[in-house]
């Protein structure tokens, strides 16, 4: 494992920890993006990947810090996020990459940030911390316990960039509002009894995407509570990104 530096906003450093493994050919790629509610949460903490046990698994693994709404703003997250999947873009040849298979999977407001991409992408949000000129396409998004409509989430009020009207901002992030045929395909995991995000807005989101022929696999579970990146995670997100990849 190493820790790098993907980006720089301000003169502060955007750390990630990488690992990758031995052989030839080309590698797939999986970023994680950790949960917290944008205000707390590491790249190392149950909400992420152990890069290691990825990198083992036969993938190029990545397990990004971001700047968290406690210290600057919103979207200073997502922008971090958008910000690593450029990094990979950047570094593909110096890695031996595989552009066309970059998997994100975030958990809570990870799994958001992962589903905004999916939905809404670049959107009108600047880029920061370089690598301006690489794009941030990937393959497919990896929701875990993610939440899709801010406007109807308690803890959506953390989402509060400057300048913009507040209920306005929230509607903007949310990924239910951008859902439409040509989204990236998302793997949807969410759980009836999930006590940090209704259940009620996840299948909402479902219903959107199903309605709109948007590209969609939704895991639906009773009894997994605020789902983190378990071993039964990981089975189906390999499962997943197979399909993906075929």
């Amino acid at each position: 494992m190493e820790t790098i530096v993907y980006g720089q906003v301000q003169g502060a450093a955007l750390l990630a920890d990488i690992a990758t493994p031995g052989g030839s050919g080309k590698l797939p790629v999986v970023i994680s993006i950790h949960g917290g509610r944008w205000y707390y949460g590491t790249r190392r903490d149950t909400g992420s990947i152990d890069v290691r046990q990825w990198a083992d698994l036969g993938f190029f693994a990545m397990s990004i810090d971001y700047r968290l709404v406690t210290c600057t703003p919103a979207p200073a997250p997502y922008q971090d996020m958008l910000c690593a999947i450029r990094w990979v873009h950047a570094n593909a040849r110096k890695y031996n990459l595989d552009r066309s298979r970059i998997f994100p999977i975030g958990m809570s407001c990870g799994g958001h940030m992962a589903s905004l991409a999916a939905t809404l992408g670049e959107g009108r949000f600047a880029k920061t911390g370089g690598w301006d000129e690489y794009p941030s396409r990937f393959r497919a998004a990896i929701c875990v316990s993610g939440a899709y409509d801010l406007v109807r989430l308690d803890w959506g009020a953390g989402w509060v960039p400057p300048g913009e009207p507040f209920p306005d901002a929230r509607e903007y992030a949310s990924p239910i509002r951008h859902v439409a045929p040509g989204n990236v395909p998302q793997l949807i995991f969410h759980s009836d009894d999930d006590p940090s995000i209704p259940v009620e807005q996840v299948l909402r989101m479902v219903d959107a995407l199903k309605a709109a022929g948007a590209p969609h696999k939704f895991l639906h579970y009773k009894d997994r509570g605020h789902m983190f990146i378990t071993e039964e995670v990981i089975a189906e997100s390999l499962k997943y990104i197979r399909e993906m990849s075929g």
